[in-house]
């Protein structure tokens, strides 16, 4: 796994005018009309811990640990009763095209906080939960859990780009993004393509193993 640029805190970023609810409208049909059958990684972000991004150019994804390098298995959820890692938001993904038209300038993409932004349609209608997708040399499932907005994501876009992804539009197009995890560990690099795989029967060792280390894959 290589880095582009060390952590730093995105919120540093230099602001730009925010977008407007007539700005953010008027991309619509090009957003929903992202790719359904090949799609692309166009961005990909490791969070080594709050506050910090490390934009990457190839990353690694592991069963236990989901992208190497980033802090979902040491963070922990309010969402488990324990306080564990929560199994079903591993990985985050956002349609670029909404990223785009949201944060404007690419060096603004690490704000959402996602950890793969990708040319692809992530409508609900096209990626139900437990859709598999090969993505690098690695297959993930789409999960249940939704992946809403925060308040750092209006605070960081304003408050039209976040009722934008909260639209009935914007839902069913799930322009705040989607929640993953790792089927197969697999190795995703800048320009990869993403798809969907056909349908398949649930197995026992796809079950997520618990978060012990990274193993990064050969």
């Amino acid at each position: 796994m290589t880095s582009s640029e060390p952590p730093r805190d995105p919120t540093l970023s230099p602001p730009l005018e925010l977008p407007s609810a007539a700005q953010l409208q008027a991309r619509l049909a090009d957003i929903a009309a992202a790719p359904r059958e090949r799609g692309v990684v166009q961005a990909l972000f490791a969070r080594p811990a709050v506050g910090q991004r490390r934009a990457l150019e190839v990353a690694d994804l592991d069963r236990a640990v989901g992208l190497v390098g980033d802090n979902w298995s040491t963070r922990g959820s309010r969402r488990t009763a324990d306080g564990s890692p929560h199994p079903e938001q591993q990985l985050t993904l956002m349609n670029g095209r909404a990223l785009a038209a949201i944060a404007g300038a690419p060096d603004r993409f690490a704000l959402a906080g996602d950890q793969l932004i990708v040319d692809f349609d992530l409508s609900a209608a096209h990626l139900p939960p437990g859709t598999r997708l090969a993505i690098g040399s690695a297959v993930i499932e789409v999960t249940a859990l939704p992946h809403t907005g925060c308040a750092k994501f209006a605070a960081r876009f304003g408050a039209a780009a976040h009722a934008f992804v909260h639209s009935p539009e914007g839902r069913a197009l799930q322009l705040r993004g989607i929640n993953a995890r790792v089927v197969l560990p697999g190795r995703v690099r800048l320009g990869d393509a993403i798809g969907k795989l056909p349908s398949a029967p649930p197995c026992a060792l796809d079950r997520p193993e618990p978060p012990t280390g990274a193993t990064p894959s050969p």
